[in-house]
């Protein structure tokens, strides 16, 4: 079996901040953006690497969600609890820096984890954690 990740999701409330945080903040290119006003659809990812993406989309759009999973998403999403994504990048410090001085909430600081690994972690506009480990 041959089988590969493509697409992940992440949740936005603000398209044009999380369009910011993910082309300006973290280099990612903007591969399609569908829709208008916050109903927007936008996939991003990194530059050079089409065959993985990120898919900003509109939080609990869904026909087949209650009221009640609507608001307890809403709820989950400004507490920062909903949506997360792993990156890496060879070069911590440096990425570090340059989202932090994107205006980014800093969570986590460059960290050596008892687990064996080295990572940050920030938020992106709409709540979601961005954790960027250390590619040794």
């Amino acid at each position: 079996m041959d089988i590969s990740i493509h697409t992940s999701f992440l949740p936005h409330d603000d398209p044009d901040a999380s369009v910011a945080f993910y082309r300006d903040v973290l280099g990612f290119e903007v591969r399609s953006d569908v829709g208008q006003g916050k109903m927007r659809w936008i996939t991003v990812g990194p530059a050079g690497q089409p065959s993985t993406s990120i898919l900003l989309a509109p939080p609990a759009v869904d026909p087949g969600i209650t009221e009640d999973e609507r608001r307890t998403i809403t709820e989950m999403m400004a507490k920062g609890t909903y949506g997360w994504i792993l990156l890496a990048t060879p070069d911590l410090d440096g990425t570090f820096a340059k989202v932090r001085a994107g205006d980014t909430e800093v969570v986590q600081e460059p960290t050596e984890q008892p687990y064996g690994i080295r990572d940050c972690a920030f938020r992106d506009p709409a709540g979601n954690l961005v954790r960027i480990q250390e590619l040794r």
